[in-house]
């Protein structure tokens, strides 16, 4: 099973970190540069984990959760918050159960890389029990 990491951020430099972090790992990165294009790259079929900033224009990462909730693109999919942010914000209110984690920017590669295997694991045994 592919390892699937889209990192959903309006921050270009975010979105290049994440991927020479990864790269030469078998940690697939699937960039979107906003909420919209997230949505997008699901209903195509993306399935795996989404690094999911929360300050991003034109939809933010709780209302993208909301969108992938209400659309029915959540089964088969992980989602970390990885933010700025510090803490949680009131409109994290009723989504704690779709937000697996929260990690904050700046991150340590090694860190973000320790994060993304723990998970990658963990879908794939829930994916394919028997494996």
């Amino acid at each position: 099973m592919p390892q699937n990491v889209m990192i959903v951020d309006d921050n270009e430099y975010v979105r290049a970190s994440v991927e020479m972090t990864c790269e030469g790992t078998g940690i697939e990165v699937t960039p979107a540069a906003s909420g919209p294009e997230c949505l997008r790259l699901l209903t195509g079929g993306f399935r795996g984990l989404i690094l999911m900033d929360i300050m991003m224009p034109e939809m933010d990462g709780w209302d993208t959760i909301r969108e992938i909730i209400g659309r029915g693109l959540y089964p088969g999919n992980i989602i970390i918050m990885l933010t700025g942010v510090g803490e949680p914000d009131a409109k994290m209110e009723g989504m704690q159960e779709y937000v697996t984690d929260y990690l904050t920017k700046p991150f340590a590669p090694e860190q973000l890389l320790e994060t993304l295997n723990y998970y990658l694991k963990l879908q794939q045994t829930l994916v394919n029990p028997h494996e």
